[in-house]
């Protein structure tokens, strides 16, 4: 039976119907495979990136829950320091005697958390005013600005040097060393010359004391990546 060329013709329109249709049907699916690829990374990669945030989270969380029971015990030991009925010199808390104060001002008159080179030759001048000392020389420089401007991570206690020369007798050489020995400020002697001149000793002390920065607390930020 011979067909039709208008019959022939409507085939080869339905084979290419279906053929175009086909060819869509791939493409979608194989577009929306794609994406679902892409977006399955997307998802590990958000899901990764907020587990590490929990746990960067959780992290700092603890630290906190652990730095306010710090602060409470700390609290409580600083208070029981201040309250010591007897201060660490072996003075009275409340007196006004050189060896009198409290444990924390002693423990801030011994290493000062501030820069003050003025006040340490103040303090050392009155010492040796009082033991009628007469001096000949009074070194030292004044490092203000630069101990202002450096930048300190982990505080450390900083040398501040002071060359003295003063006339004295003998037994005023021995009771200034020993009025350096007993100051509440750690005093180191590096150097010590003495030089006898008409029944009078002149005697050169090179000597060094601390401070030590305050520590700043910094609250800083994470980049969690």
């Amino acid at each position: 039976m011979a067909v039709s060329p208008k019959t022939s013709k409507n085939k080869r329109l339905l084979i290419d119907k279906a053929n175009a249709s086909m060819l869509v049907f791939i493409g979608i699916a194989t577009f929306l495979f794609v994406f679902a690829i892409f977006s399955s990374r997307s998802l590990l990669s958000q899901s990764s990136y907020q587990s590490k945030v929990i746990k960067e989270k959780q992290k700092a969380f603890n630290q906190l829950q652990k730095n306010i029971k710090n602060v409470d015990s700390l609290v409580a030991s600083y208070g029981s320091f201040a309250s010591e009925p007897q201060n660490v010199l072996g003075g009275n808390p409340s007196g006004s005697g050189p060896r009198d104060g409290d444990n924390p001002r002693i423990v801030l008159d011994a290493l000062p958390s501030k820069y003050d080179f003025p006040g340490l030759i103040s303090s050392i001048e009155k010492v040796l005013k009082d033991g009628g000392y007469k001096v000949e020389s009074f070194g030292g420089t004044d490092d203000e600005i630069n101990q202002q401007s450096a930048k300190v991570d982990k505080p450390a206690p900083v040398e501040m040097a002071f060359p003295i020369t003063v006339n004295t007798s003998f037994e005023g050489a021995q009771l200034f060393l020993t009025t350096l020995e007993r100051s509440i400020r750690p005093i180191y002697v590096s150097k010590l010359t003495l030089t006898a001149a008409q029944g009078k000793i002149v005697m050169s002390v090179s000597a060094k004391t601390f401070y030590q920065p305050e520590k700043v607390l910094k609250i800083t930020t994470k980049v969690v990546k």
